[in-house]
Parts: structure tokens; sequence; C-alpha cells
């Protein structure tokens, strides 16, 4: 992959088979309006200094004069560059010898137990460096552009120490992503408990993490943080000036939804564990639920209750969870197969839940994920005759290119 230099000040992208961005200009998208997406055919994308000037169908496209740069967009398909809204991409190392015990029936719970899961990838994150950092982010960046993704979430929660929690959050702002302190990821062992590893964290991290990072989250679970202690992460995180995120319901339903929205937190990631009274609650809420079914299949979890969520009216987004241990996978396009045939969302509602509902979730959806005019330029190219390949060509090629701010890049 390589990037251009500049940006150059206009692009048209010609005779395109198909534009399909999220309808409207609401965020973020519930109920009907989660799944109504424009298609024009025969389409072209103008844009100038890296925004989106204009878009409509070839027969209406008047001459622009020079100059002007223009990317053959004959055979292929355009929806707005994909958002991932959380991923866990600063880490070292690996765990494909977990990979290998899950298979023989050991489950997430118990490698966490035994000081594997999480502190595995601790040990090695914080033995990395700054450098090593910086070069896996940058790393898992070309991956995720690969696969189409134009705009990422990162979180820390590998480093657990201070040196290494604001290193990560540095090399996440470094490759240009949404940094996130996930510091309450688990109790790093030269804490006896969570109480005093959260004594530390909020004293020494919190007032130099909070000037990195835009949120913070918590693994709010069973054999993580109870709801007392997440509580008291999350109001200390909020009264420094960060937004609220959590991971919940993804073992067990122990309140992350009800403290979630108590909170004003912007989302409860996971909710693979969610009854029907969290997706009541969620329904009625501002916050969104974010879901993961990369992460459920990894670990052979139930899905979320996606169907429930979207029909109780909550404001439904899709993510990676893109990880070592739990989600190895960078791929959106094949989380939308999974939205598809797993949590049985249409084509264009997943495509809306990783596009401006995601944007939603970081605070951007009013300058990306929908091509319209006065968005960011970010478009993902498909090589396919049909926008809806991207969730139908399960783990295939389907991303041909991808266009980022204005400034066509070449995926190598």
């Amino acid at each position: 992959m390589s990037e251009p230099a500049s940006e150059p000040e206009r692009l048209l992208v010609r005779d395109l088979g198909q534009v399909a961005s999220p309808a409207g200009r609401e965020a973020p998208l519930r109920g009907e309006a989660l799944g109504s997406v424009d298609v024009l055919e025969d389409a072209y994308v103008l844009c100038e200094g890296g925004e989106i000037a204009a878009v409509g169908r070839m027969r209406d496209l008047r001459a622009l004069g020079e100059p002007v740069e223009e990317l053959d967009g004959r055979g292929l398909c355009a929806v707005p560059g994909l958002v991932d809204c959380h991923t866990h991409a600063c880490f070292a190392g690996d765990r494909v010898d977990e990979f290998s015990l899950r298979a023989t029936g050991a489950s997430y719970e118990e490698l966490h137990a035994a000081g594997g899961g999480i502190l595995s990838t601790v040990r090695a994150t914080r033995a990395a460096g700054e450098d090593a950092l910086i070069a896996a982010v940058e790393q898992h960046r070309g991956w995720m552009i690969r696969a189409g993704t134009t705009t990422f979430e990162a979180k820390s929660g590998y480093g657990l120490d201070r040196d290494t929690e604001l290193a990560s959050l540095r090399a996440i702002r470094a490759a240009g992503g949404i940094p996130t302190w996930l510091g309450a990821h688990a109790v790093p062992p030269e804490f006896d408990d969570a109480d005093a590893y959260l004594d530390f964290a909020l004293s020494e991290v919190l007032p130099e993490a909070s000037r990195l990072a835009e949120a913070a989250d918590v693994f709010f679970e069973r054999g993580a943080f109870d709801s007392k202690q997440a509580r008291r992460y999350l109001e200390a995180c909020r009264a420094a000036g960060l937004a609220l995120r959590l991971h919940g319901d993804q073992f067990t339903e122990a309140g992350a939804v009800p403290l979630a929205v108590e909170l004003g937190a912007r989302s409860v990631d996971h909710l693979e564990a969610t009854g029907s009274d969290g997706v009541r609650v969620l329904g009625e809420s501002d916050v969104t639920a974010v879901l993961l079914p990369a992460s459920a299949l990894f670990l052979d979890r139930p899905m979320a209750p996606a169907r429930a969520l979207v029909e109780a009216g909550a404001a439904v987004a899709l993510a990676t969870d893109f990880n070592p241990g739990s989600a190895f996978c960078e791929s959106l396009p094949v989380v939308c197969s999974l939205a598809s045939t797993q949590l049985k969302l249409t084509p264009a509602e997943a495509l809306s839940a990783c596009t401006v509902n995601a944007a939603h979730v970081l605070a951007r959806a009013d300058r990306i994920g929908r091509i319209a005019p006065g968005y960011q330029a970010d478009l993902t190219l498909l090589g396919a005759p049909d926008w809806r390949y991207l969730g139908y060509h399960l783990g295939g090629p389907v991303v041909q290119s991808v266009v980022l701010a204005g400034r066509p890049l070449a995926l190598g």
C-alpha cells in the first residue's frame, strides 16, 4: 500500500457501476432507517480539497475543466469508507498457541485465569518498546485499509502500566487511529486486586491518558472489573473529559447496559449475553450497541441479539474487535457477511452499521460514513457488479481500492 505525498485538489471517480450510501443526513440510524441506502447506477463522485463536492449519474456530469485527476471506476461499486469503531490494534506478539488450545476445548475464561489471555499479550506488549508498537499499529492499519477501512478506533489496554499505556495511545495516534484508553482491561500481575490497580491507574495514568485519548473503556465482566469498579473508573474518566464506552455482556449479563445508559456512554460493546430487558433499555436510550460477531464466532459464543435490538429501536453499529486473542480479524467485509448470515441484518443494515453508525460512536458522523457533498472524501471501491458483494463475497478480495480524503491509495 502506498500513499501519495500530497492530496489532489480535484479527483473524479467516474463510470462507477453503483454508488451506495446510507440515506439522509441523520445519525445514528435506527429501525427502518438503518436499512435505507441510496443507490445510484452509472455514477460519479467528485472530490475537491479532500471532501466530496458532488455525487451523481454520469449522464448529468458537466464539463469540469482543468485540472482534475480521473480515476476509472468501470466495473466498480463505491461505498463509504468503512469505519471500524472497536479494535485492539496496538499489541505485540500473538496468541496462536491459545488458538490451538481452544480447539481442544479450553475456554477463554480458563485461559485468562491461568495467566494466558490478555495477560499473555500484556507481557509481549510491555517488552516490545514504543518503536515496535508504532510499527505494529502501522502494519495493522495497512491490513485494515486493504479490507476497506478508512477510519479506525484502537484501544490501549495491553500495557496496564504507565509507560506502555501512554506509548500505546501515542502509537495509535501516530498511525492515524482514534485512541481509546482501555486502562481497565485486566488486573496486571503486580497488583493484588482490581481496586489496588484502579488506585494506580486513575492517579498515575489517567492525567496523561486523558490528553492523548478521546474515550475511556472498561472490561465490565466476571474475572475483570465489577459494577462498582467499572463505575468508579468511568466516573473518573468522565471527570477528566473522556467519552465513555464499555465492554459489556460478553459472557455474563452483570449490569453493563443500565450503567452505560446511566452514565451517558457512547456505546456498550459485545452484548452476546444481553437479554430482553437489556434490549428494551438500549432501544429507549442514546447508547449505541456495538456488535462484534467475529469475536462471538472466534470464541464459539452466542451471537448478540441484533434483530431484536434493531426492532426495539436501538442504534446498532458493527466492528471487528480486531485483537490477537479473541478476534484476529481486521476485515469489516467479513463482519458484514457475519452480520447478514448470523445476526440476521440485511446487507443495507450492515452497511449503515459499519459506516454512519460506527462514525456516530466516534463522534464523526457529520463528516465520515456517507458519500454525500460536504463529507470527507473516503471511498471504498469494490471490484464487483453490486455493492452488496461487500458481505456476499465471504472472505474474498472484494475491496479493489480505497480513496482516503480525496487521495487514491494503491493497495499492495
